[in-house]
């Protein structure tokens, strides 16, 4: 029996800053909790997809990128109860102190070889004491926390588990089954989502975050794009605003689904303004965005934690094209379309860290979910006959495991070579 409520309410939570470097602050903070005095010393040991996610997007409030600020305020903040928004208010004594750290190179990072995709090790030291946390396998899973060598925290994680297989038990079947079916009451709690996004969203519209992907592409912005004033270009720029935004470094939490804050805006903002231009009720929009989350959910499974492959872009726009086919009057048949739709469209497209860019993938996925939700709800999809798409859409989503694991085995290594390449080039 799935718990949807339960999945609900563990992923779709809030998350200030991108999640793979504020993940290593939390778990910086949690180590220096454990410390008698500040730390003088940080060293961290992660997987090559946290390195690769947390090398070049802006920290809120910090003008700066990457992971050794983010380590520094998680150090100096201490306040690791407030889990994926640690560095939530930090004040400007606490910034230039982090800054101090950073200066005096107190962070030191290494890549760890590990099977995890999401791993974060945080060894601490204030010359007297130590420390040492670990987290995996999810943003704030802490499975190891030591002071002075005696454990304190030990949660064995089962080798191989967790990642592309499936485990929840969700289908597409089971998720619309619950989505159209569930007492509204029930989940009213997702639209706690439409404020929180929508204000990064207006942020990002208003003002010079990013390459300003949203801005830009909103109607009236650019004399020279008279294609921009239609619909489907408001839904695009206020998900693409959102992102430059959070990615630039914005200072606004935001509701998160499945472990990112970028998949929770793609998967929620395109929906968002699709009701409002509807005029859909509370609990249509509800039930949509349910639906939506619990697709990305669901992919997500296959395609892992962390991933060479786009998940804002392929799992964040899948799940918008499924939620805004529901509001338009379409059924699990339109919403099966859908996802085959947006599979053989977006499928390929890889993951290179959290930047600027992925603004830009998500307008690309919100643009594809537009026309993907368009094609199903004039019953048109490929057939089984083409590519990697099969007949039933649950198979389809279940083969993006096979893909992430042979397809692209060594692709998150070669990305991340590219990637510390360019910086010792500066």
């Amino acid at each position: 029996m799935v718990d949807y409520i339960g999945l609900l309410k563990k992923e779709v939570v809030p998350a200030e800053g991108c999640t793979e470097p504020v993940a290593v602050a939390f778990a910086v903070s949690l180590a220096a909790e454990q410390l008698g005095a500040d730390a003088t010393d940080v060293r961290l040991k992660l997987s090559a997809n946290i390195i690769k996610n947390a090398l070049g997007v802006g920290i809120p409030g910090t003008g700066m990128v990457g992971i050794e600020i983010a380590a520094a305020l998680g150090a100096v903040v201490k306040q690791s109860e407030k889990r994926l928004e640690v560095l939530q208010g930090f004040s400007p004594e606490q910034l230039a102190a982090a800054k101090e750290l950073v200066e005096a190179h107190v962070v030191h990072v290494e890549q760890k070889a590990t099977p995890e995709a999401l791993y974060i090790e945080a060894l601490l030291t204030d010359g007297t004491d130590t420390s040492r946390v670990i987290v995996c396998r999810d943003h704030t899973n802490v499975v190891r926390v030591e002071k002075n060598g005696e454990i304190l925290v030990d949660k064995p994680i089962s080798v191989g588990a967790g990642d592309a297989d499936g485990g929840t038990g969700l289908t597409v079947d089971g998720i619309y089954e619950f989505a159209t079916t569930v007492p509204f009451e029930d989940i009213k709690f997702v639209l706690d989502c439409v404020p929180m996004n929508t204000r990064v969203s207006e942020e990002g519209l208003r003002n010079s975050y990013g390459l300003e992907v949203g801005r830009r592409m909103s109607a009236g912005s650019n004399a020279r794009g008279v294609l921009l004033n239609n619909l489907s270009l408001r839904l695009i720029s206020a998900t693409a605003a959102a992102s430059d935004a959070r990615m630039g470094g914005c200072p606004l939490s935001v509701m998160t689904c499945a472990g990112s804050g970028n998949q929770g805006l793609a998967s929620s903002l395109p929906i968002i303004e699709l009701g409002r231009a509807l005029g859909s009720s509370d609990e249509d929009l509800a039930r949509a965005l349910v639906m939506s989350f619990l697709v990305v959910m669901h992919i997500k499974e296959y395609m892992g934690r962390l991933s060479p492959l786009c998940g804002s872009g392929i799992a964040g726009g899948t799940g918008s094209c499924c939620g805004m086919t529901y509001l338009q009057g379409g059924n699990l048949p339109e919403i099966k379309c859908a996802i085959n739709n947006m599979l053989a469209t977006l499928q390929g497209m890889i993951c290179d860290g959290a930047k600027a860019t992925c603004a830009l993938k998500i307008a690309a996925g919100t643009n594809a979910a537009i026309t993907s939700s368009t094609l199903a709800l004039a019953d048109i999809q490929p057939s089984s006959l083409e590519g990697i798409v099969f007949e039933d859409a649950e198979d389809t989503i279940s083969h993006t495991g096979k893909l992430v694991r042979e397809g692209f085995a060594t692709t998150d290594e070669a990305i991340l070579s590219i990637m510390l390449a360019k910086q010792l080039e500066k």
